[in-house]
Formats: C-alpha cells, structure tokens, sequence
C-alpha cells in the first residue's frame, strides 16, 4: 500500500551442522512470514548449517546436504508468495563462498557471495572460505543456472534490493553504498555476529547509520540461539532500520527463533533520493572496467500488491515536528538558539538601535517576543531596546490584552500601547464600509492598520519590525498580505504551530520567574485566534482559527508529508486516517470525513497563497521543511492545484446530501 514494502528478518533455532533441521526451521518460519504478508524474508548468515560449524565446512557431505536444504525451500516456495534469502556455503571453481540464496516461486533467483572475510580475534572465515569480491558469472547449482556475484541487484515491480554479509557492512565502503548508488531501495544483510559487552549498541548504530547514508532501507538477521558454541555467543539480533531511524528490532538472548517484520516505506526513500542531489551525483561513481555498470539487474517476482487487506504495523507519528520527552526539550533548546542568532546576527548588521514587534498575547507573538528577549540578552543589550506594542482592535479580549502587558512587564522591556480602533473607523468612512459587516475587508483592515504602525514606529525609534508569524500560517496563507504577512524579519517563519506551542510551555518551565511563567502558561492554554472579530456577550473569543481553516495538528501532518517527501493526497491521507485514529493520547481523534475535509482544504490554501510566500521577508530556517522562497521552496505563484484536489475529492465517498453553507471568511488576501 502507498509505496510501502514489508520485510521481515528470521532468527531460527540452529542446529549445528545439521541441516535437514535447520531447513525445517527455516520453512516454518518462511510459511509463518508469507502468512503475515512479508514480500522478502532475510535469515543469518549460513543458516543452513550454522556458522560456527569450523573445519566440518571442508566435509563434502555438509556441502551437499546444504544443497539439498536449498533444493527443499524452492520446493516450498511453489506454493508460496515470498521472496526468501538463507545463507548457505557454496563450491565455485575450487573454493567455497559464504553466500546469501535468494529464491522464490521455486526459482534460485541469485547468489551473493560474502566479500570481506574477518580473520581476526575470535574470526577465522579465511581459513574455509574465498572472498567473493571478484567473482562474476553463473554457476549450476540445485538444478538451475544461476548468477553468483556481490554485483546481483534484485528487481521487484515495485522495489529493488541488494545484499550483503555480515562483515561487509563493517568496511570502509560496505558493497550496500555502491548497491545503493545501483537502485537498491532495501539491502537485507546475513549476518552471524557474536555478542560481546558494549557491541549491540555500536552494531545498532552502524545499522541505523548505513540506512541513513544510502537513504534506504536495512534489514539484518543476526545469528541466534544454537550458534553459541564454545567461546562464542550469538544473540539473534533483527533490526529493520529506514534512513537513520530504527522501525523495528527483536529481542536479544531469545532460547527460541523468532520474526522480526515492519514495512519500509520505498516511495518516501525515493523521494528524499531524489531531492538529496549529493545522492544523484555520486550515482556511476561505483562503475566496472570501461564504465560498465556495477550491478547486473535480476528480476524476481513477488506477491501482488492487496490495497484492501494491507495494514501496516509500523506506527506513523501525528506530530512528526514535535518529539517526545528529552528529545523535545532538545530540539527547542536548538530552536531557540538558531532563531535567537539570527536575530542577533540581524541587529549587529543593521546597527538597530531597537526592535519593534506586536504584541497580542497569543502564542506567536509571545515566541517572537522571547526569542527577541533571548538575543537581547546574548549580545548584552538593555531589554529596553525591544519595544513591544500592544495595538487593542475590535476583537482584542481582556485575556489577552491582559496576558501581553503582564508578559512584557515580566520580561522588562519598553512598552506602548496604541489602539487601532479610532484609525480603523476613519479608514471604514473613507472607504464607506459598514463597521457592522465583519467581511474579510473589515479583517484585513485592522492586521494592516497594525503593520503600518509597527513599520513607523521602527523607523521613529532607529529599529526594525520583527515578524511573530509562524510556518503552519505560511503554509496556508493564513496571513493579511502585506499586513501580518509583512516584517522586516521573521523569527518564526521556520517553526510549525504545533511546535510554537511547546516551545512557549518550555520557556515557561525555564524560568526562574513565577510571575512570568505562569503568564506564558496562560498563553499556551488560550485559543488561537487573530482576534479580528468582536467577542461575544461574555468577552470571550470568538473567531477561532482552526475552527476556520482545521486543526493545526492535521495541517503540520500534511505540511510535513507534502513538503517533506513529496507524497500525493490518497498517501497522505490514508497515513493520516492511522495518525489520528485515537490509539495517540497526543492529538484528537478524526474520521476519515474531517481528515478528508481538511486535506482538501490545505491543498486548496497551499496552491492559492503561495504569492504571499513570494515575497516573505528573511527568516531563519530552524528544521527540514522550509517556505522561504530564496532557499526550500520555489514554486510559481499560478500553478494549478487541480490534479492535488481532484484527488482530494475522491477519498471518501460523498455524503447523500449535504445542505449547502457558504464557506467561512478567512484572511485571504
């Protein structure tokens, strides 16, 4: 489903030296990973007789009865719809290969030869087996005529694979980069590592870390229960790793076998490839002799793709800007310190004497005015020379006036207070609008009155504006052009809403001031709202912004899916409809109606006010997703969004019948 592949590794139970039972073994656990869906299944490194079988490899009989194990899961493979690979010693023209079997549909597609034999320490593989590196060719083997070769790239209709055996991914170039650089969208790596005190966790970072460097994915079968033999421990180590980040990985010290399977996700991979050029430019780098290709390409077929029975086990995070735990109090520390230097580096360069930024109370502005008081104090300026201007309208409630004279009190900064009431009714008789119609030029009115008296008042005062709006606003034109949308730079252009949040909470739980704290924690609990139209009865709010354009929670998913990979509507979607199925306690659960409803919506925003995001003023880029138009994203401001929204349109069926209502007024242009 939507570019997703499920692998799986097996760690049997080994019996030295007997293969018959290793062969019963492994077509359990074959049988048992088609049943689940697996497409390719990786089992260690000669499972078929066991590692540690020593000078028993130089026995003609072993040899033999490691071909018939071969023989007996072609057999049942006939009868199944997996790929599978088992390690298994091979004679070629008078030496002996470690290689990887690669089989399915009762064809012995490959075999792939280890490359780098470790004889050191406690590893002797030299003393029985010959390097692969240059072995290219044929060789008979259970019957067929089969390609041998480190240089095999396996082809699916969907994905391609490469492999490699357990040293291999220790050398300096492991041969999974050149397989990689060929179109291996997975390398499956046979492995029989021993275990010894500090390994696991260097082992599982060299996994995670070769994913990341060939932008793949990685499945390792690690050696398990069995093996342990004299000196040596192997504890059945499985991981599935995808571009740095470990999806799954089994349990250590297992007295029984067991399968370890998740789902990569092939499409993603391919796009971050495609966007990574340092990734494209090395592709040829690992040519042959005279600029042949490095790998020859085998086609293998797998199990059809079942759209309607396919259900991934891997999760997939609603808030992919926003970590959990430590982490998070990390990625805001590094937050605060990018946007709080590039703001320093700003004032230095302009020689501002000050800085100028609304004040509203809400959560952006808080941020901004934070970050501001941060780089203040970084260059050992006086507070005082950021001026906050708190500009009371028509919808300005008595929480949030209240909150932003509290928080710049608390902070020491220099205060002005200028209502935009009075200017606003001069312009609505001068334009003879009717103050009663709150329509969208009633709105934007009042965010440009507001800009205009943050522009003069940096130039009256020696400074500059600095922007509060954030990437979530950008990302949807939630913003009046040449109003809010306008600064002369924006600390918050790179932080999506969801993370505005957090970071506001983490400075409240910083500081040493209750009084302040507890001000900014007001602020994260207020709803978000531009404040634009007249509180009700009670002085409460009543324009909500994500009763308006949809919850932020869903936007930064599909911001993040569509700017950060590429994917089309029907993929992002289907992931967000598991993102927000309520089995996460951190967001709010939604249908696949609402998530349908305001997928549409963002696609419709994103085209139509990408000219706002033409002319952004400077920002810094804090994360991987950016809208500046001079760095991450340069599209043109007329581009169709028609294929995006067709696509939108038929996710979910239509309701039967739906009573018209006029869409809401938002803060278009």
């Amino acid at each position: 489903m939507d570019g997703f592949v499920r692998v799986a590794a097996a760690i049997p139970r080994v019996s030295l030296a007997d293969s018959a039972q290793n062969t019963s073994a492994a077509e359990g656990l074959l049988a048992r990973a088609d049943g689940m869906g697996v497409e390719v299944v990786c089992f260690p490194e000669l499972s078929l007789t066991g590692y540690t079988c020593g000078d028993l490899f130089q026995q003609q009989l072993l040899l033999e009865e490691a071909e018939n194990a071969v023989f007996r899961l072609l057999e049942l493979s006939r009868g199944l719809e997996i790929v599978g690979i088992v390690g298994v010693p091979v004679p070629y023209n008078g030496r002996l290969l470690n290689c990887a079997a690669v089989f399915g549909g009762g064809k012995l597609y490959g075999l792939v030869p280890k490359t780098f034999l470790p004889n050191y320490k406690e590893f002797y593989e030299q003393r029985w087996f010959a390097s692969g590196a240059n072995v290219r060719g044929e060789v008979h083997y259970c019957g067929q005529q089969v390609p041998i070769g480190p240089d095999l790239l396996f082809a699916t209709r969907r994905f391609n694979f490469g492999i490699e055996l357990c040293e291999d991914l220790w050398a300096v170039v492991p041969p999974s980069s050149r397989l990689s650089l060929e179109g291996a969208d997975i390398i499956f790596n046979l492995s029989a590592s021993d275990e010894i005190v500090g390994k696991y966790a260097y082992l599982r970072g060299l996994v995670a870390g070769q994913s990341a460097r060939c932008i793949g994915g990685y499945v390792y079968a690690g050696a398990g229960w069995g093996e342990s033999t004299q000196d040596l421990v192997f504890s059945g180590l499985g991981i599935i790793a995808e571009n740095g980040r470990v999806l799954k990985e089994g349990d250590r010290f297992l007295l029984g076998e067991q399968l370890v399977s998740s789902e990569i996700d092939v499409e993603r991979l391919r796009s971050e490839r495609r966007q990574n050029t340092t990734f494209g430019a090395e592709h040829g780098c690992g040519c042959g002799p005279h600029g042949a290709p490095f790998c020859r390409r085998i086609a293998v077929q797998t199990r059809e793709e079942e759209m309607g029975n396919f259900a991934l086990s891997r999760t997939v995070n609603p808030l992919p800007f926003v970590p959990e735990g430590d982490e998070l109090d990390r990625r805001c520390e590094d937050i605060i310190c990018i946007q709080s230097e590039a703001l320093a580096r700003r004032i230095e360069h302009t020689n501002a004497k000050t800085v100028v930024l609304g004040v509203s109370g809400g959560l952006d502005s808080t941020l901004a005015l934070l970050v501001c008081a941060n780089a203040f104090d970084s260059l050992n300026r006086d507070r005082k020379g950021i001026v906050g201007i708190t500009m009371p309208g028509f919808g300005t409630t008595d929480r949030t006036y209240t909150n932003a004279i509290n928080l710049m009190n608390g902070l020491g900064i220099t205060i002005r207070e200028i209502s935009i009431k009075e200017a606003c009714e001069v312009h609505f008789r001068d334009l003879a609008i009717d103050p009663n119609q709150h329509d969208t030029t009633y709105e934007n009115s009042q965010a440009r009155e507001r800009t205009q008296i943050l522009m003069d008042a940096a130039n009256q005062m020696g400074g500059f504006v600095v922007g509060t709006g954030d990437l979530s606003e950008l990302a949807l034109g939630w913003a009046t052009y040449n109003g809010d949308h306008m600064s002369m730079y924006g600390v918050n252009a790179g932080v999506p809403k969801t993370l505005v949040r957090h970071l506001v909470r983490f400075f409240a739980h910083r500081t040493e001031d209750k009084y302040v704290s507890k001000t900014l924690l007001d602020i994260v609990d207020t709803p978000i709202s531009p404040e634009l139209i007249p509180a009700d009865k009670d002085g409460q709010i009543t324009q909500k912004t994500e009763d308006l354009v949809g919850p932020y929670e869903l936007h930064d998913f599909f911001l993040y899916c569509t700017l950060r990979h590429g994917f089309r509507p029907t993929k992002t979607f289907h992931l967000a409809c598991l993102a927000f199925d309520g089995t996460n306690k951190r967001v709010s659960q939604y249908d696949e109606r609402t998530i349908a409803k305001w997928l549409q919506t963002f696609f419709r925003r994103f085209f139509a006010q990408q000219f706002k995001r033409s002319c952004l003023p400077d920002g810094p880029k804090v994360g991987s997703c950016s809208l500046s138009p001079r760095g991450d994203w340069r599209m043109p401001s007329d581009a169709s969004s028609a294929a995006w929204l067709k696509e939108c349109e038929g996710l979910v069926p239509p309701e039967e019948e739906v009573e018209e209502r006029p869409e809401l007024t938002d803060t278009n242009i």
